[in-house]
């Protein structure tokens, strides 16, 4: 066998692209680099076998061996010879990494950091990959199975991917496959020798050929279709329609509540501001508790914070089945600490990469393995699972603490690892800056420091809720916030994280439901308006610490504390029930009717506290529209086959007498003129009648040959289906002797009632149809659509062939042309 020279690099890069997808499961590209070396001494241990001719089993020991060399250089255990030769402690090495694999699979979620043990598997998936796809393409020859292990790289993403894997690596991979397939065509037909054309000239390996243009255009339009249609079909992706529909909504576009994918690539404050303003109320969450007056019930943290604003950083930690971390260790003099049990149940309404939990949770139960949970970000979170319709349990610490406890802990070194990550940000703001320093000067602690700032979002500072302020988390955003002094909780808990922040203290934002105002006994039933954002600070000794800024009475089921008390409660304290200031009803917690609530229901839709909701615009104009272009779309072929139909019934109609010939000649004196029929006239209405026909037999299923005469489809017409109908019988054999005199003979038929001999042959095809056929026929003619097919295909042909011809123009001035013919001469 001919040892290719080209299969073997394209077979290794096309593994090297195919592998592409894992660029989604990593934060960087460290697994690419170790993955290219790896591949790189596959694909030329390889070309080094093939050199000397080795057989194929040996080829693939040569690959087998390379690659363990090149796993010993990557990942060495340190007791290699000359760092690339493996020993058996390198062995029980690459064991260790790969039973770490397992381990870092289900503590890390999606983007996975570059651990040793993640970038072994990922090293030796690829590599081994490389092995299988030079073995098919190059030793058996066989480039379309090699597609199968390739595929098989694509998968990974797939099953750890909550939501659809991003499309560009799958294009990418894909165009690795169609290169390799191209390659293997190309390296056939070298082995045949030279192209020659008709007139003897040499054509080009690579020099088009109508055929293999449409080749490569079906490969396309393939590659296009598979990446299209996962996106536009509902329910095979999270995709394009999905992101344009609607539904509950998420405020990032999703179809359902919730955060969809996992936490690093949602933007939890826009998700929360489409749930506030949705005009429905959904069900999210009921959650049964013993603690008499619950905190928060929490599912996610942002605590990075970027130009753009404070975003949520991928979670990563071990599985909620196991021991969790026992937060009782760090419970001080001040710090009370009581443990209860809750049990949640999440509606189908809300799907989810995160669970919904108390802080501190300590023991879990109906959470399988794939359930992770993160002790810093203090969130259940998964990479495989959603939290649609589950029901669980887990016992959890409510801890509380004095504001002497909170005073009392020192603040953290400037070089403590929370401090410097958690106290970033992404520039200094003048304003900020400035309103920080006025509010913590001659403050001694970090808890008097974060009270100060706490305080300032009051209605005494001239603070007020509202919702139909803009989204955002950015300096900007704050900025405009802390001018305006109008928001709701979103704006409330980022401005004090950045101010925070800017104190030189940790803090995050904090997502979850509030209480809300539907209990019944001990459980509490969450819908999409009780969502929130809170603040968290970190405290050494004690932990994060919750700081709920938004004023309370905009917040339905809003939680205070003794650290964090409410600062607007005096207004409030005098306002008795049933007063005009004090909403009833089921949403009282919402506070007083005024000016910040009436714009919270107008902006929602809902009708608190005896409101009228705002009018929604009528949908029905819109799906009448849409079922009228729809129906008016499927009449085009039926419209099409009437037009047709009118046209050449009104050309036969004309064909009795025609005047065309004036002859003149004399009678008794007087100029007489004969008309006489028209041949030219007479053989175009035999043409249109004929055609007519083989369109109605086509509508109905009739099997037309185009090889038979006029005769012969008419004697057949007649022996298959007209035996018992003498009408449709002389219809058909007249239709058939006029176009066969049309054809054929000099005179053509003349004076016969060809239209009338159509309609019979219908009406007795139409007899003998079945209801469907009939309807097809009616509806959507199959002798349009064979015609719109055939034009299609007619089309496309020329389309090839003129896109050829003006390839080979090019490739007259191709550089190799012209230096071969200028050495020829």
């Amino acid at each position: 066998m001919i040892a290719s020279r080209n299969i073997g690099p394209v077979a290794a890069a096309a593994t090297l692209l195919a592998a592409a997808p894992l660029s989604a499961i990593f934060e960087t590209w460290t697994w690419l680099i170790q993955s290219a070396i790896a591949v790189a001494v596959v694909a030329g241990v390889a070309a080094l076998t093939r050199l000397v001719r080795a057989p194929l089993w040996g080829q693939v020991l040569g690959m087998l061996a390379g690659l363990v060399l090149a796993l010993t250089w990557l990942f060495p255990s340190g007791g290699e010879l000359l760092t690339f030769l493996p020993t058996p402690g390198t062995i029980g090495h690459f064991a260790d990494l790969f039973t770490g694999s397992m381990q870092d699979m289900r503590s890390y979620g999606v983007e996975v950091p570059d651990t040793d043990p993640l970038l072994f598997i990922t090293v030796l998936g690829v590599g081994g990959v490389a092995v299988l796809v030079d073995v098919l393409a190059v030793g058996l020859r066989r480039p379309a199975l090699a597609g199968l292990p390739m595929l098989a790289i694509y998968s990974v993403p797939v099953a750890v991917y909550v939501d659809s894997v991003p499309p560009v690596p799958f294009v990418v991979g894909a165009a690795g496959y169609l290169w390799l397939l191209v390659t293997d065509n190309v390296d056939r037909v070298r082995r045949f020798g030279r192209r020659f054309t008709g007139d003897g000239r040499d054509v080009d390996v690579w020099e088009a050929s109508p055929l293999a243009a449409a080749g490569r255009r079906l490969a396309v339009v393939g590659v296009a279709i598979a990446v299209a249609l996962p996106l536009a079909v509902p329910g095979m992706t999270g995709g394009l329609l999905d992101t344009l529909g609607g539904g509950t909504g998420n405020g990032n576009g999703s179809g359902r509540a919730g955060a969809g994918g996992s936490s690093g690539r949602i933007d939890l404050f826009a998700s929360l501001a489409g749930q506030l303003n949705q005009s429905e109320v959904a069900d999210l969450v009921k959650v049964t508790t013993s603690e008499p007056s619950p905190f928060y019930l929490r599912y996610a943290v942002a605590d990075e914070l970027r130009p753009n604003g404070f975003q949520a950083r991928n979670p990563s930690g071990r599985p909620v089945n196991r021991d969790l971390p026992d937060p009782t260790e760090r419970a001080g003099p001040g710090v009370q600490q009581t443990p209860y049990r809750a049990t949640v149940e999440v509606t189908k309404s809300l799907s989810m990469s995160l669970m919904p939990v108390y802080a501190e949770p300590v023991r879990t139960e109906d959470l399988n393995g794939n359930w992770l949970y993160d002790p810093n970000q203090q969130v259940v979170f998964s990479n495989r699972d959603n939290s649609r319709g589950r029901k669980y349990s887990f016992d959890y610490i409510r801890s509380t603490y004095t504001p002497a406890a909170l005073r009392a802990a020192q603040p953290l070194p400037a070089d403590h690892p929370v401090r410097r990550q958690l106290t970033a940000t992404p520039g200094p703001v003048p304003e900020v800056e400035e309103l920080v320093q006025g509010l913590v000067q001659g403050k001694r602690t970090d808890y008097d420091r974060v009270l100060a700032i706490y305080q300032h979002f009051s209605a005494d500072n001239g603070f007020s809720y509202r919702l139909s302020t803009e989204s955002g988390s950015s300096g900007e955003d704050i900025v405009n916030f802390l001018t305006n002094k109008v928001g709701y909780c979103q704006q409330y808990a980022a401005a004090m994280a950045w101010l925070v922040r800017s104190a030189g203290i940790p803090a995050r934002v904090a997502f979850g439901f509030t209480n809300g105002s539907k209990r019944d006994g001990d459980t509490y039933t969450l819908t999409n308006l009780n969502l929130h954002a809170w603040t968290e600070v970190y405290f050494d000794g004690v932990g994060w610490v919750p700081f709920d800024a938004t004023p309370s009475y905009g917040v339905p089921g809003s939680t205070r504390s003794a650290w964090a008390p409410d600062t607007d409660a005096p207004e409030r304290a005098d306002t008795a029930p049933g007063t005009p200031g004090t909403p009833s009803g089921p949403d009282a917690s919402a506070g007083p009717a005024g000016p910040d609530n009436a714009d919270r229901d107008t902006d929602s839709g809902l009708s608190l506290a005896g409101e009228t909701p705002a009018e929604q615009p009528p949908v029905w104009p819109w799906w009448t529209a849409g079922l009228l272009a729809l129906l008016a779309l499927l009449a085009v072929p039926a419209l099409r086959r009437l037009a047709l139909r009118r046209q050449r019934g009104g050309r036969a109609a004309g064909a009795a007498m025609a005047a065309a010939s004036n002859d003149a000649a004399t009678v008794d004196g007087a100029r007489v003129v004969v008309v006489g029929p028209d041949a030219n006239r007479a053989r175009a209405d035999a043409h249109a009648a004929w055609a007519e026909l083989l369109d109605t037999l086509v509508d109905f299923q009739v099997r037309v040959d185009r090889t038979e005469t006029p005769r012969g489809t008419a004697d057949r017409l007649v022996r298959e289906t007209f035996s018992d109908d003498t009408a449709a019988v002389g219809a058909a054999r007249l239709l058939g002797r006029a176009e066969e005199r049309a054809r054929y003979a000099r005179d053509p038929l003349t004076g016969e009632p060809l239209v009338p001999a159509l309609r019979a042959v219908r009406g007795a095809l139409a007899a003998r149809a079945g209801r469907r056929t009939r309807l097809l026929a009616a509806v959507l003619p199959p002798s349009v659509l064979l015609r719109w097919r055939t034009a299609l295909a007619d089309t496309s042909g020329r389309m090839v062939a003129l896109t050829g011809r003006a390839r080979y123009r090019l490739l007259r001035w191709n550089p190799r042309r012209l230096l071969a013919d200028r050495a020829a001469r």
